[in-house]
């Protein structure tokens, strides 16, 4: 498999950039879950501080990722997509990748807004993004909240969508995107 993308097909770096963020968004999920069942005490912190992690390491794949398809061809959209499903595509994929930065931000700002430190599992601390400011923090969290479940919303769109292209209109969009399967 070729390591750039092709016209037809994601190469496998762009492959490893997809299907890295797809298992780093499904622990952040795990990890909300399990830090909201905690009691407040070190186990919630320390599961809190894992979620700060992953989610900076999701924006600096996401980041990674916009310059390598900035840098590489993008396979085409199939030409049978109707024109408002051009359309849909291109939304989704634009959502996709905003809430890509804008869930990390909101969180880092969230906490910046709290005075809670972030880190990138305790290597390095980042810096506040803004001063201290409780309204900004609830605010945040709200904005935070939020993404998270349109992001639950695009991303299933997402699937269906690629799930109606292999099972329903059999063509290759699909699996352009997997690793280790050929394009007909």
């Amino acid at each position: 498999m070729p390591i750039r993308n092709t016209t037809v097909r994601w190469g496998a770096i762009s492959q490893l950039f997809h299907w890295l963020i797809v298992v780093l968004i499904l622990t952040q999920f795990v990890l909300a879950n399990e830090y909201n069942h905690l009691p407040l005490g070190l186990a919630k912190l320390g599961v809190i501080a894992k979620h700060k992690s992953v989610g900076i390491t999701i924006f600096a794949l996401a980041v990674l990722r916009l310059v390598w398809r900035a840098l590489n061809p993008t396979p085409e959209l199939p030409n049978t997509l109707k024109p408002y499903e051009r359309v849909l595509a291109h939304i989704t994929h634009y959502a996709l990748y905003a809430i890509l930065f804008l869930m990390p931000l909101s969180g880092w700002m969230m906490s910046s807004a709290r005075s809670f430190p972030v880190s990138w599992f305790g290597l390095f601390q980042l810096p506040d993004l803004v001063a201290p400011n409780r309204p900004l923090y609830d605010t945040l969290h709200t904005t935070h909240d939020t993404l998270a479940w349109i992001l639950v919303v695009v991303a299933t769109l997402h699937l269906l969508a690629a799930l109606k292209h292999h099972f329903v209109l059999k063509d290759d969009t699909l699996r352009r995107m997997l690793p280790f399967t050929r394009t007909r």
